[in-house]
């Protein structure tokens, strides 16, 4: 059965040329263009993804987004954000309240496609046969896709814990930002701030101090690694 996409849009055009450019590719598609009404019909019908604007009448996007990740029901729906905004903090903003990726107006429909059946496919990542990954007070459960942190699970997004598992499955070695994004996002062409900002959250969720991370730790000019703590470091 075709996967199901809900366009939550103001601008009818936009949501008009999103969905028939969807379904040309074999999805089926539904098109709301408000915050409330979109929230409602991510909740009665579950969709398989939602493409999700930023400014829209009543509730905006950050909120619906917000809403959807406090839902047990619908917190694992990925989220795809579209805006017009520049500002990086706009940008954090959506992934805080969770949002899984963002494309900034104007976009191509064929990159467009190409994130939704990215973030569709949600294949694990991972290069290990280990079904639980331990690097100090984390465990990453491959197998049930859930981390815990001295023994409590984390509340993570799907990509937040994509993101984790790569980095486990290479504990201790350096993985670059592109890596990251063709393993955890399924492309390679796009703005590394989507990696920057992600790891930003997931430090706020495995860190003591996220400002001085220890063990999800930054090398400069290279990438990321995650490692136990008070091992050799070249974090920034």
């Amino acid at each position: 059965m075709p996967e199901r996409i809900l366009v939550v849009e103001d601008e009818k055009t936009i949501a008009e040329l999103i969905a028939e450019a969807l379904k040309r590719r074999g999805y089926r598609v539904e098109a709301v263009h408000d915050g409330d009404g979109g929230l409602y019909a991510v909740e009665t019908t579950l969709p398989d993804l939602v493409i999700l604007d930023v400014m829209l009448p009543g509730m905006d996007g950050w909120e619906v987004c917000r809403r959807i990740r406090e839902n047990p029901a619908t917190k694992g729906i990925p989220v795809l954000m579209l805006t017009a905004r520049r500002d990086e903090r706009d940008l954090l903003a959506g992934f805080d309240v969770g949002a899984d990726d963002y494309m900034k107006k104007p976009f191509s429909v064929n990159e467009l496609a190409a994130r939704v059946k990215s973030l569709l496919r949600r294949r694990s990542p991972g290069e290990t046969d280990e079904k639980v990954i331990v690097i100090g007070p984390l465990a990453v459960d491959t197998e049930k896709g859930e981390a815990l942190l001295k023994g409590s699970i984390l509340d993570l997004t799907a990509t937040e814990f994509l993101l984790l598992e790569v980095l486990a499955s290479s504990r201790g070695s350096v993985v670059s930002r592109d890596t990251l994004l063709a393993r955890v996002w399924g492309y390679s062409a796009a703005d590394t701030r989507t990696v920057d900002m992600h790891v930003f959250r997931l430090r706020r969720k495995i860190e003591e101090d996220p400002e001085n991370p220890k063990l999800l730790q930054t090398v400069r000019g290279r990438g990321f690694r995650l490692q136990e703590e008070g091992a050799a470091d070249e974090n920034s």
